[in-house]
């Protein structure tokens, strides 16, 4: 299986993404040539590009997968560019991420690959599982006991919960109870140049 390996600073240097929006600390920035990624004019594609490589690397995601999503995206009704958001906002690791069960999206995806997560009673171990409205997802009583989930509530308990998930910390479980709308989104994404980009 792929791994994207880029190192998280610098990546979100290049994409101007704060490092908070991938569950790293605000003060954690790289200091390194702070201009370097300054230039007099970007094209039309090279704005389309950055914004595509900006939510796969939110996400988490490589190619084949995101375009498998635009072109899912593009069949459902409504706007396409936020059906991409939502539908990347629906997978299972962000979820874990989103109700603070995992320090960072990338933590989230070993997390639940390693079976510690439950949909509606039953263990899912698929990061890119799509949960549905209605979904509640728990920590298994097993996982419960560990140590590093204990580290993670201490670290990551204090993060912003999405208006869209009604999380219950004492059970170490959310419930999805209504979709995820674009207003809900924390961070800034053109993401009518993604599709624009596909669209060529």
């Amino acid at each position: 299986m792929a791994v994207n390996r880029d190192p998280i600073l610098k990546k979100c240097r290049a994409l101007d993404i704060s490092p908070a929006v991938l569950g790293y600390s605000e003060n954690k920035k790289s200091k390194r040539n702070p201009g370097g990624n300054r230039r007099k004019k970007v094209s039309e594609y090279g704005s389309q590009l950055k914004e595509k490589q900006k939510l796969k690397f939110v996400y988490g995601v490589l190619e084949k997968q995101f375009r498998h999503y635009y072109e899912h995206a593009t069949k459902e009704e409504g706007i396409a560019g936020e059906n991409l958001i939502r539908l990347l906002e629906s997978r299972l690791d962000n979820i874990v991420f989103r109700m603070g069960m995992a320090t960072t999206r990338r933590e989230a995806r070993q997390l639940v690959s390693h079976g510690h997560f439950c949909v509606n009673g039953k263990r899912v171990d698929i990061p890119s599982y799509r949960v549905k409205v209605g979904d509640v997802i728990s920590l298994r009583d097993k996982s419960k006991k560990s140590k590093k989930f204990e580290e993670i509530a201490e670290t990551a308990g204090g993060r912003l919960v999405p208006m869209w998930l009604d999380v219950n910390k004492e059970a170490a479980s959310a419930k999805v109870t209504r979709a995820f709308q674009r207003e809900d989104l924390d961070f800034e994404i053109a993401e009518h140049l993604i599709i624009e980009l596909y669209s060529k």
